[in-house]
């Protein structure tokens, strides 16, 4: 009782976990990929061809405070929208360092399939992992739902909280495992509506156009197509993840009725968070970059 609250940080503010060498440099599993540099910041963009930028606050204390880098220092800097820039830190100024950029490189972090992960959101914060694997696995976008079995209920300050905070997440997963696009986290809408027009989960926005019927599944335990017989797979595609104890059956119909095709990942009920990640896992090893 008596000793001081710890107060949680940000995944990105633990040294310790940054520089972890698991972590650190680690390069993926692609040979032709350039390992991410150790002293990797995201830095609100756009960022220019070359010069000099200085750093926002966020960019500022992670590399002068967390990395704890000094002037001279190598960096990478990237800003979600796909290259990456090297650079040099050119001082320690905590107000805002400024970096003198060189050209932007183009790594190829990004798989030739955009998948985007509906996820009814789960109880507690294992939303915070959703996030953080599905941007690892390369997930182009992120569609948080309420879903009429869904434990977690947030009124409209809290989720305005919540999705700052997955997008923190996101940014946090793609500076540790090196990809330089930040997926989409889009504000948490109903199921209902939300399945029968979702968007793009290749856009930027993931809701510029309409997805084909075609390009939407629905994991379930019960039926479906198996991963493996799947043919060949569009260029964009939805996978939708139920809540703790799944859809309802009103929810099921609905997604089905407006093209949802059931899919199955094997003989084992997966739990919540675990079920889209491993979807996203198998259709990245098969159509995908991963393996």
């Amino acid at each position: 009782m008596g000793d001081t609250p710890r107060i949680a940080r940000p995944v990105w503010e633990d040294r310790d976990f940054i520089k972890a060498p698991w972590c650190a440099g680690r390069a993926l599993h692609c040979a032709a990929m350039p390992a991410p540099s150790p002293n990797r910041l995201f830095q609100t963009g756009p960022l220019p061809d070359g010069g000099t930028v200085r750093l926002d606050a966020d960019a500022s204390h992670h590399a002068l405070r967390v990395l704890r880098l000094r002037a001279g220092d190598p960096v990478e800097l990237f800003d979600g929208s796909g290259p990456r820039w090297p650079g040099r830190l050119l001082d320690e100024d905590p107000r805002g360092a400024s970096v003198a950029l060189g050209a932007p490189v183009h790594a190829g972090t990004e798989s030739p399939i955009a998948l985007g992960l509906a996820q009814a959101l789960p109880a507690g914060d294992r939303m915070d992992w959703v996030v953080e694997k599905a941007a690892e696995l390369g997930a182009t976008a992120i569609q948080p739902l309420f879903s009429r079995r869904s434990l977690l209920r947030l009124d409209g300050a809290r989720a305005a909280k919540r999705l700052a905070h997955w997008r923190r997440i996101a940014v946090a997963a793609c500076m540790q495992c090196g990809r330089d696009r930040v997926p989409a986290v889009l504000e948490p809408v109903p199921l209902d509506r939300w399945v029968v027009e979702p968007g793009d989960p290749g856009a930027p926005a993931a809701a510029a156009r309409p997805v084909p019927a075609a390009s939407r599944w629905l994991l379930s335990p019960h039926d479906g197509a198996a991963i493996g017989a799947l043919g060949p797979v569009p260029a964009a595609a939805w996978l939708l993840v139920g809540p703790e104890g799944g859809l309802d059956d009103a929810e099921d119909a609905r997604a089905r009725a407006a093209g949802w095709r059931p899919l199955r990942l094997g003989p084992r009920v997966l739990r919540t968070e675990t079920a889209g990640l491993a979807a996203l896992a198998a259709l990245q090893a098969r159509f995908g970059d991963l393996g």
